[in-house]
């Protein structure tokens, strides 16, 4: 099984220039616990976002996050992956990288994100739970 058989496509994506508090609300609306960071032009690349990434920062500004934007706490440019790389291969780049997100990149566009509870699931299917 490859990466874009199980990824999700429904991708949420955020400016750079946004505020923290941009980000936390679009994650808040959508139920998502990461944010793809755009690029600003087509040579740019992708970053990302995460709870632990602004967690972080609460905890670094102690808990004043009202002057921080994306970009500064944003990881860019992203660990990425192809959608037509089979899926061990994104496990073992998340073991290694100790990350829980991947976005998915064809052609430097966004295609989608793989995680690894998307990894897990495909694996309960895979021996019939």
């Amino acid at each position: 099984m490859v990466v874009k058989d199980i990824m999700s496509k429904d991708v949420h994506l955020v400016q750079p220039t946004a505020t923290l508090k941009e980000a936390l609300k679009i994650m808040k609306e959508k139920d998502v616990k990461a944010l793809i960071v755009d690029k600003q032009h087509s040579h740019d690349a992708y970053g990302i976002i995460t709870y632990t990434s602004i967690l972080k920062a609460v905890y670094m500004e102690e808990g004043d996050i009202d002057l921080l934007n994306v970009y500064d706490v944003a990881v860019k440019p992203a660990i990425t992956i192809s959608g037509e790389i089979d899926i061990k291969y994104a496990a073992k780049m998340m073991v290694n990288f100790n990350i829980k997100r991947l976005p998915v990149v064809e052609n430097n566009e966004i295609k989608g994100i793989i995680s690894m509870t998307d990894i897990i699931e495909s694996l309960f299917k895979e021996i019939g739970e």
